[in-house]
């Protein structure tokens, strides 16, 4: 049997939700539904999730509040969708730890492109991950990328969104290098339509807060005016145990 991903749809509109619902089921994909973060909850805790599709304007708890406790647990996918459409509310929504975030009224089809685009991401490709060393260091922090974890220098493991491991992949594959927003992007995905130049930005800086001492004066990853971000550790491969 073919293997289906499974997608989870919270969004309180009956109507909405059963249109987006249809629409992901009659594109391939298995679908569980939720009208609330406790829908959620049991939704999570049924089985496999591969992407989270979130409403923001929930009644109850939000989608902003469901994301940022989601995130605490899971780097599962989130694509949040709302009608609030302003910049500002775009960046809360990826400060808080979304993948992307889509503005009400959307195409089905354009969901669609930014579901696929976001769980691409959420793994390394397959001919990429076999050429990768195994585990890289940097100043005490070991990033292994076959378990696709991150080790801090006391040896306990840290948190990472698939968006966050995948840059943190490249800084450390192409260190002391000046990599542009646009470098990032073809890197990462090939510039996919579903995301904007501002979603790096907000990435890294999510990614410094659990890996740099001082963020005011960052001294792993620094920004370059006009250019980009540059790494600035020495990094090594471990060898295989």
């Amino acid at each position: 049997m073919d293997y289906l991903s499974r997608i989870a749809v919270v969004e309180d509109d009956p109507e909405i939700g059963r249109a987006m619902s249809n629409y992901m089921t009659e594109n391939g994909y298995e679908v569980a539904s939720a009208r609330s973060g406790r829908d959620l909850d049991r939704v999570m805790a049924s089985g496999r999730i591969d992407c989270v599709i979130l409403d923001v304007g929930l009644p109850g708890e939000d989608g902003l509040s469901i994301c940022r406790r989601l995130r605490g647990s899971s780097s599962v996918p989130i694509i949040m969708v709302t009608g609030r459409g302003s910049d500002t509310d775009r960046i809360v929504g990826l400060e808080l730890g979304a993948d992307d975030y889509l503005p009400k009224p959307f195409n089905p089809r354009e969901l669609l492109a930014r579901v696929r685009a976001v769980m691409r991401r959420g793994a390394m490709p397959e001919p990429a991950r076999a050429e990768a060393p195994r585990v890289l260091a940097f100043e005490g922090w070991r990033l292994d990328m076959a378990r696709r974890q991150l080790i801090a220098p006391d040896g306990s493991p840290q948190s990472l969104t698939s968006g966050e491991f995948n840059i943190l992949a490249i800084f450390c594959q192409q260190p002391r290098k000046v990599l542009s927003r646009d470098d990032l992007l073809d890197l990462l995905h090939g510039r996919a339509a579903a995301v904007f130049d501002r979603s790096i930005d907000v990435q890294i800086s999510r990614l410094r807060r659990k890996i740099e001492t001082n963020l005011k004066d960052p001294s792993f990853i620094k920004t370059v005016r006009y250019g980009g971000y540059f790494f600035t550790p020495l990094v090594t491969v471990v060898a295989d145990n």
